[in-house]
């Protein structure tokens, strides 16, 4: 089994990151195996809803956003991290998010999910539901630990600091350690996820 864990921020070895370092130990005690993978690094542009990936079956702008696609097909549950920046995710990790849902959201589907922050000081839970917005779409149980997902400082030794944050995502990791095993334990019972209706569609314009 694999968490793939995205890191946001525009440091590749920032807040962010110590705080999804502190949630793959855990994993990997546990067994599961991890990668962390830096997608805030450059400037990263929004969906624009052109369809392309449509055909292709793939973003047609390429980038982080194609080899992030690649890896998602074969992890089996995945973790969004994001700084907070004017009490948003990073503008690079919404722009990411959008076009990898957009061309490759069956990737995502069904996948447990989680999620954290970190903020020097406020803006945390606005920001969290931006990145929940995605888990809601795809059929994606959402694993939350003792407290809402955020870590706090300035800088990564100020997070080692931070006592509390990063026992929050130790006991997400291990839930979602849980929730992964149970999975596995429920196909080996013949146990499989159940298939949607088909979308209905309606306009609010009468």
């Amino acid at each position: 089994m694999k968490v793939l864990m995205f890191n946001g921020s525009p440091k590749a070895n920032g807040c962010t990151y110590t705080a999804l370092c502190e949630m793959a130990k855990v994993l990997q005690e546990e067994g599961i195996e991890t990668e962390i993978m830096h997608v805030g690094g450059k400037p990263l542009g929004g969906c624009m809803g052109c369809g392309g990936c449509g055909t292709t079956g793939e973003c047609v702008y390429g980038g982080v956003v194609v080899e992030a696609a690649k890896k998602l097909e074969q992890a089996d549950a995945v973790v969004f991290g994001s700084p907070v920046h004017y009490a948003s995710i990073s503008g690079n990790m919404m722009g990411f998010l959008h076009r990898l849902s957009w061309s490759a959201g069956k990737y995502l589907k069904y996948k447990p999910a989680a999620m954290v922050v970190s903020a020097r000081r406020a803006g945390t839970t606005s920001a969290l539901d931006e990145i929940a917005k995605i888990p809601e779409f795809f059929h994606m149980p959402l694993i939350n630990g003792n407290y809402w997902p955020m870590v706090h400082g300035s800088t990564p030794e100020d997070v080692k600091r931070d006592e509390e944050g990063l026992q929050i995502v130790r006991n997400i990791a291990r839930n979602m350690a849980w929730i992964l095993k149970c999975i596995e334990a429920g196909k080996e019972k013949g146990i499989v996820h159940p298939e949607p209706e088909a979308q209905i569609r309606t306009n609010f314009i009468k």
